[in-house]
């Protein structure tokens, strides 16, 4: 359903949102800040500012920033900037017939329906209100973050924590 790129740019999108306004980020700072590749974070972050999620400067002191309001962010907007449309086309032998022909195919419409559905409701603001575990919660969570301090963190490959204010 997410793919591993949905999955780091959806972290990589919570942990531009919780930082400084004013402050860009690199996709290098975000990659250590994640633990992940600096390359594979500017391929996410190029396809963040493709689909207008992010805005990108260039230069000595260039990054990436927010263009929007996170509670207008759409989980089924970044999914689609990182994977492409969630077509639900699964049977072939349909071509334009506005109607299912099997019942795989119906189960599969009603699947896609409840997909977008669900994805379109939720939003980045949905997320940064509750970003990882509390305190004394799992520190397994596959988003990274977690509470210390009444703030949440984000702990990078290297098991290091990272803090950004909410």
């Amino acid at each position: 359903m997410l793919n591993q790129t949905s999955e780091t740019a959806i972290r990589a999108l919570i942990l531009i949102a919780m930082a400084d306004k004013e402050k860009l980020m690199t996709p290098k700072g975000i990659a250590e800040q994640l633990g992940t590749s600096p390359s594979y974070m500017a391929k996410i972050t190029g396809a963040l500012v493709k689909a207008n999620l992010l805005r990108s400067q260039r230069g000595a002191a260039g990054g990436v920033t927010m263009t929007r309001d996170p509670k207008t962010v759409t989980l089924l907007a970044i999914l689609e900037a990182c994977q492409g449309l969630l077509i639900g086309n699964y049977c072939e032998a349909i071509g334009d017939h506005p109607e299912p022909v099997c019942a795989y195919h119906l189960a599969m419409k009603e699947a896609h329906q409840a997909l977008v559905s669900v994805f379109s409701r939720w939003t980045l603001a949905m997320l940064l209100a509750n970003p990882g575990p509390a305190a004394d919660g799992p520190t397994n969570c596959k988003m990274g973050f977690f509470c210390r301090d009444g703030k949440y963190v984000c702990l990078g490959a290297n098991g290091l924590a990272c803090e950004s204010a909410v």
